[in-house]
């Protein structure tokens, strides 16, 4: 099965030697999105602002990949501080909605200078 590389238009360029996406058969991997404008530069400001931030770039990675985030079957999310995961979950909740939701890994990791990191799988079948 041949791979398809894609790097989207509008999302924050990859921070090292990756793709944004690569989609294989009816399914779409999705890099880790973090809170960057599509500039380069960081967001600064509070987790809020941060993750809405990632949030919008993995949306637009998906957009990009011929999908969008309704079509997500897994999400993992990635919190410098597991404080922050009733925040995070408030803001999950506007790009996801409450049903039909993915399946979803959430754990502290150590990330450097910002606060938020997610990435997702794809399904892009009928």
């Amino acid at each position: 099965m041949p791979k398809k590389i894609v790097n989207a238009e509008g999302a924050a360029p990859p921070g090292g030697p990756y793709s944004h996406a690569v989609v294989a058969g009816d399914f779409a991997f999705l890099a880790g999105a973090c809170p960057v404008l599509p500039d380069g530069t960081w967001v600064t400001g509070g987790f809020a602002e941060q993750a809405r931030a990632a949030f919008t770039n993995l949306a637009t990675v998906a957009r990009a990949v011929g999908g969008d985030l309704s079509q997500a079957v897994r999400v993992g999310v990635y919190l410098r501080d597991f404080a922050d995961f009733a925040a995070m979950n408030e803001i999950y909740v506007e790009f996801f909605g409450t049903t039909n939701l993915p399946a979803r890994t959430t754990v502290p990791v150590a990330l450097d200078g910002f606060d938020i990191e997610i990435d997702a799988v794809i399904y892009l079948g009928g």
